[in-house]
């Protein structure tokens, strides 16, 4: 693979980001201003009713973020004046034909000069409903193929996917496209027509009956996730995604594409500063739960990889991808994560865990520091029923008979402790695959990518996103972690 200059790629482009006001994108721009202050405009589309609503959400989801402060530093007095240059927000929506767009004139402008589509727009809500998940990140994935297919000046259309679309699979997983159709447990009649229109069905059925707005929510829930089982997919978000994978590969024609699966998302590793996060991800949610000493146990296989990346990395592959594969026909897939060269274990993450908060306890609203132990760590679902029978569902069962007996007394606690503990069990179910994940992603086509970085020395600083520098230890517990306790304190 031969690689020329990605800052000679990018200068002078024109770039539509879809999803702009997401953790990636926001990396993703504040990145090429800095390294490259000289492309020629970065489109931002953002979902807003016009171009007022769009520049609050620039200025106040983007601009305003404190991502962007080395930039301000750098610029001072000229930033206001380099942004209205370099920035022009496009109000749409990509869960529509033609991304939404209403202003005619922008539109002809946009096909008249877009050299770069970037596609992160997406739901990443593991329980999305169904019909929303399917806007968003199956035909969302077409609408953007649709529209790179109109412009005049395109050199490559960048979508980004999910490497969890592997769904439960284990052992080596490769950097492979989908074929429209295909499944993962080989069931047959996986047709995306069929499933919009049984959604549709489904919504049509459930107004009828006069459900309110949380019962038709709850209801698509459930409706999305059985889909998701039947052809082996273990959520509505990696379902719905692999299903705008096939879209793509199926409709793409003669045009240039790149496909980037990241694995799990984590914050910037080092640039434009360690630890920018935004938004409590998983692995996130699990490590602030454990420092506010809410978590006393745990479900996972402790020896089962964690594969985390960087976000920077990922934004780095990105545009070397870009560049890599201009005006290129064809289909190519990249797959961002660690597993491979560098694999991080949910036995580190626990004794990670464990050693920040023991030495920078959480600080309580009183001004107390929460003393954390080890958590107990369950191996098995069936360990975990166990444990959730003796705990809580013998009581609950108590709990019913007495509530009977004293005419539906504790009727409300009964409600709220079952509310509860479905709530517990439904998010079990949903994480369990990536709690017991057994896969290692196959990383060649990244591998290939981040040699013909190097070849260019006076770019691979620039354009670093090979995991094996990573230094597990010192990145998590003095970057990532406390990042994200920053975040939470903010």
């Amino acid at each position: 693979m031969e690689l020329e200059s990605i800052l000679y790629f990018i200068e002078n482009k024109n770039i539509l980001v879809t999803g702009a006001t997401g953790f990636l994108a926001k990396i993703f721009v504040e990145k090429i201003l800095r390294v490259q202050p000289n492309v020629k405009k970065l489109y931002l589309l953002l979902r807003a009713p016009d171009t007022k609503s769009a520049t609050e959400r620039l200025n106040n989801e983007i601009i305003g973020k404190d991502l962007f402060r080395v930039l301000k530093e750098k610029w001072g007095a000229g930033m206001n004046s380099i942004i209205s240059e370099k920035l022009t927000v496009v109000p749409g929506d990509i869960s529509r034909e033609d991304l939404g767009l209403n202003d005619s004139s922008l539109r002809e402008e946009m096909l008249s000069h877009i050299d770069v589509i970037v596609n992160l727009a997406a739901t990443t809500n593991f329980d999305e409903r169904y019909d929303i998940a399917l806007a968003l990140n199956t035909l969302g994935a077409m609408h953007v193929l649709n529209f790179a297919k109109q412009c005049n000046t395109l050199k490559v259309l960048v979508h980004v996917s999910t490497a969890y679309v592997c769904g439960e699979r284990e052992g080596l997983l490769l950097e492979n496209a989908y074929r429209m159709g295909e499944t993962l447990n080989g069931t047959t009649g996986l047709d995306i027509d069929n499933e919009i229109r049984l959604v549709q069905e489904e919504l049509k059925e459930l107004r009828a009956e006069g459900a309110s707005e949380q019962a038709i929510t709850l209801a698509l829930k459930d409706f999305g996730l059985k889909r998701a089982i039947v052809y082996g997919w273990p959520n509505t978000y990696v379902f719905t995604k692999a299903m705008g994978e096939m879209l793509i590969g199926d409709l793409k024609e003669n045009l240039p594409v790149v496909i980037i699966r990241p694995t799990i998302i984590s914050s910037t590793y080092k640039e434009p500063f360690p630890g920018w996060v935004e938004g409590i991800r998983t692995i996130d949610s699990i490590a602030v739960g454990y420092g506010k000493g809410k978590l006393t146990f745990f479900l996972c296989d402790i020896d089962a990889i964690v594969d985390v990346i960087p976000a920077d990395m990922v934004v780095n592959a990105i545009l070397a991808a870009m560049a890599a594969h201009a005006n290129q026909p064809g289909e190519v897939i990249y797959q961002v994560g660690s597993s491979m060269r560098n694999p991080l274990r949910y036995s580190n993450l626990h004794d990670y865990g464990f050693r920040f908060f023991t030495k920078k306890p959480w600080i309580n609203k009183d001004g107390t520091p929460v003393k954390v132990g080890k958590v107990t760590v369950m191996g098995s679902m069936a360990s975990f029923h166990r444990y959730m029978t003796v705990r809580y569902l013998l009581f609950l069962k108590g709990l019913e008979v007495v509530n009977t007996a004293f005419c539906q007394y504790f009727k409300g606690t009964y409600v709220d402790l079952s509310r509860k503990i479905k709530f517990v069990m439904r998010l079990v179910e949903l994480y369990k695959p990536y709690l017991f994940f057994k896969g290692v992603f196959d990383d060649m086509n990244t591998e290939k990518l981040q040699m013909a970085v190097r070849e260019n020395t006076t770019e691979a600083d620039i354009f670093y996103f090979d995991p094996k520098c990573i230094n597990w230890d010192d990145y998590i517990m003095n970057v990532h972690l406390p990042g994200v306790v920053k975040y939470v304190f903010k």
